[in-house]
Parts: structure tokens; sequence; C-alpha cells
């Protein structure tokens, strides 16, 4: 992607989290197209999937006005959710996770090991690398 269109992303995303914050709900693409003065909506539509894919933004469902912004510290680097947990969070999650793979060993269930993806998948989510690599293959040796 050449530099101008990363440029018009971050201008974008800026635009798109500071409409959300003042209406409380996403601009429509036509909205973005007409203050940030593209000349058609499926530019708008390049730009945003653009977004969504390198996880600034993300729709909650197919419906208009669906964006939500993930995070903001365009970089393009990989993400982590903005203002991930603090340290005592990260310690209690991980408490809590390893208090689910204990009780799923003394007493499987399919709901405890759906639930046990969902949290490691979450791991990964919040940018607990090293935690997510620990739950994971614990959660893999469970197989």
């Amino acid at each position: 992607m050449s530099e101008r269109s990363t440029k018009r992303q971050k201008e974008l995303l800026d635009y798109v989290d500071t409409f959300i914050q003042q209406y409380g709900y996403g601009p429509s693409y036509r909205e973005v197209m007409t203050a940030l003065g593209y000349k058609s909506v499926s530019t708008v539509a390049i730009h945003i999937n653009g977004l969504i894919s390198k996880g600034y933004l993300r729709k909650r469902d197919n419906s208009a006005r669906s964006l939500e912004v993930v995070s903001t510290q365009y970089t393009g680097a990989d993400l982590k959710v903005k203002g991930g947990p603090s340290a005592s969070q990260e310690k209690w999650l991980m408490s809590a996770i390893n208090e689910r793979f204990d009780t799923y060993q003394q007493k499987p269930s399919p709901q405890l090991l759906d639930e046990l993806y969902v949290l490691v998948g979450a791991l990964k989510i919040l940018g607990i690398e090293g935690g997510h690599e620990a739950a994971k293959s614990r959660l893999l040796s469970l197989r």
C-alpha cells in the first residue's frame, strides 16, 4: 500500500473515532466520503476494509453505522487492544484461566472447554503473548 493510502487511512480512522465520540454511533460511508473529500463511496469502502483487516476498525454486524474503533494508535504494526490490561489485571486473568483449566481436568465438560478456547483467544487479542502461548499449549494438551 502506498504512503498516501496509509496517510488517508489514518485520516479516516481519526474521523471515524471523532464521529463515534461525538454521536455515539459510526458514520455512514457517504458521510465519510463527504467529510474527507473522497470522490466515491467505494474508495471509502476500500480504506475501511483495509483498516478492518489491519485490526484498527471492526464491524459489529453487517448493518449501517456499525463501525467500532479498536485502536487509534496507527503504526502499521500489529495491534494490541487500546488500553490493554494492567499487570494486576493480567495476573488475575491468568489465575482465573488456570482455575478453569484445573476445573476442566477434574470434571471435563464441553461448555468449559468452549470457555477455555474463548479465554485463550482473548489473551491473544489483549496482547498477552506469553500467557497466550502457555495457555494455548495447555489447551492443545487437553485433546
